[in-house]
């Protein structure tokens, strides 16, 4: 087996970071080669409102992707989600396994099902009044949310409980439901309204999106009176989606270990902290960081990746990017951002540390979009320096691949990120990633090795991780080192898949 870098003493101490490099052998026994924790015929429904086989916004699109395929291994799991158009385009011919009637105000739906080319069994809750419209799962493609989504995401939980129950579908019943975000987390409370005892695993990908109602809509979304309490769905005067999953849920799980653990302090628990910290008291919270598809594992042609190969790929791209963006040829470092152009992922310091970059002789690649002043920011900074900086509004897949494989590094100062999945792909890309110590990126960047992580959530402590990122281009035995570090790391389903069982068993065994 390859050796792998790790940190280590006094010697060999790299002129970028004051951490030292050596090599240690890799550890033989690997803790995942073992028997699966759950039977392999457990049945779970994993629940989610977006998926990359036909619909996404963000990060849960690419998980719910990824991890019921890799689940296929452990266990029969099965997709839920609702018919959005996009899914009806993509399969406008599916079983429709039941009928189901009206709840509240909730509208009456059939369950449909269908197989995926690969063979994954999906349900979608067909209700065309709710779920055929144009826009993202949540809202209109020109911004904000849809005015019904509270009856939206209560009738895809609802239905997560009603196959539970049995009722709609009679020829398969889940053991186990696996929900996700607070589209789907009122599963878990329509669970115990119903007098099911069926264990629901509720995934917190990102705590400020709690999916919060007046209490005047409970009739209509089918909840109980004795629901609106501080012991149960009840938030500041308001039903909380996200809160109702968190409290009645068996388990809560998050998206990486550091974030579970910020989560539960006030500074990032979003008013949900004591709840939280009191099911992390309760052995009951879990942080599990995602990974990413195995295209990532396999972006050099013909899998060979020495030190030329490497380079002459990477001169490919930034070659072709710079075309693309109407930039110059350059010898200096290409950054990029490849995000959400929001207040979340530190836009804002990254245009400050631009000046930095500019001044030093690199150059910067925006591509995204988000919010309008943010985009007009970006865009201003490009007229400003012409020769230096790019962007884009907007995003294209294709494009972002090879920018993460053009560039050398990756500006990502998020100020707060529950796992993060663009500097996996920059460090599998060999673009190292400049981040903010929070949440996944500290458990996924290794600062001064595989990236530059900095403790000052300023443009000042940016703008010096920067100057650590130009100091170690300018070495390019040190940054050669740290791409090969960056680039030999491993993010891939494995590893979270068995903690999700883990889990999973632990949640059946209560």
């Amino acid at each position: 087996m390859a050796e792998v870098l790790k940190l280590a003493g006094a010697e060999g101490v790299s002129s970028t970071s004051g951490h030292a490099l050596t090599y240690a052998p890799a550890v033989k026994d690997d803790p995942y080669d073992r028997p699966s924790p759950i039977p392999a015929t457990t049945k779970l429904l994993f629940v989610t409102s977006e998926m990359g086989d036909f619909i996404k916004a963000g990060g849960l699109g690419e998980v719910s992707t990824a991890l019921p395929r890799q689940l296929r291994a452990f266990c029969d799991v099965r997709v839920l989600l609702p018919g959005f158009r996009q899914v009806r385009q993509a399969r406008p011919a599916m079983d429709i396994v039941r009928q189901m009637p009206r709840t509240a105000s909730l509208p009456a739906w059939s369950l449909g099902r269908f197989a995926t080319a690969d063979g994954l069994t999906i349900y979608a809750v067909l209700c065309d009044e709710l779920y055929d419209r144009e826009g993202s799962p949540y809202g209109p493609f020109a911004g904000g949310d849809f005015g019904d989504n509270d009856i939206r995401f209560a009738r895809l939980s609802l239905a997560a409980a009603e196959i539970a129950a049995g009722e709609a579908d009679p020829n398969w019943k889940p053991d186990i439901l696996h929900v996700n975000d607070w589209p789907s987390a009122l599963a878990a409370g329509y669970l115990r309204w119903k007098g099911l005892a069926t264990p629901s695993i509720l995934t917190i990908h990102n705590l400020a999106y709690q999916g919060l109602y007046q209490p005047q809509r409970m009739a209509a979304l089918g909840i109980p009176d004795l629901a609106f309490n501080v012991n149960g769905a009840e938030f500041h005067g308001k039903v909380s989606f996200l809160k109702s999953g968190i409290y009645y849920g068996s388990h809560v799980t998050t998206v990486s270990e550091t974030y579970a653990h910020e989560i539960t302090t006030p500074e990032h628990g979003c008013g949900l902290d004591g709840l939280l910290k009191m099911r992390m008291d309760e052995g009951r919270l879990t942080g599990i960081v995602n990974g990413i598809d195995d295209s990532w594992n396999a972006l050099i042609e013909g899998g060979k990746t020495s030190e030329q190969i490497i380079r002459q790929w990477k001169r490919r791209n930034a070659a072709e990017i710079r075309r693309t963006f109407e930039l110059p040829e350059s010898r200096g470092p290409l950054f990029s951002i490849v995000s959400r152009l929001v207040h979340q992922k530190g836009i804002d310091l990254s245009l400050e540390a631009a000046e930095t970059i500019v001044a030093s002789g690199g150059q910067l690649v925006v591509t995204g979009r988000g919010e309008p002043r943010i985009e007009d920011a970006v865009e201003k900074l490009a007229r400003q320096y012409p020769h230096a900086v790019a962007a884009r509004i907007g995003f294209d897949d294709a494009e972002a691949r090879r920018l993460f494989a053009a560039s050398d590094f990756l500006l990502m100062p998020s100020r707060f990120e529950p796992c993060g999945l663009s500097q996996m792909y920059a460090q599998r890309s060999g673009a190292l990633p400049i981040a903010y110590r929070t949440g996944g990126l500290v458990d996924t960047i290794d600062d001064g090795l595989s990236g530059f992580l900095f403790s000052s959530l300023t443009g000042a402590g940016l703008s010096g991780a920067v100057a650590r990122a130009l100091e170690a281009f300018r070495s390019k035995r040190a940054f050669r080192v740290m791409r090969e570090h960056a680039m030999a790391k491993r993010f891939d389903w494995r590893k979270p898949t068995f903690r999700y069982a883990d889990v999973y068993a632990r949640a059946l065994a209560a």
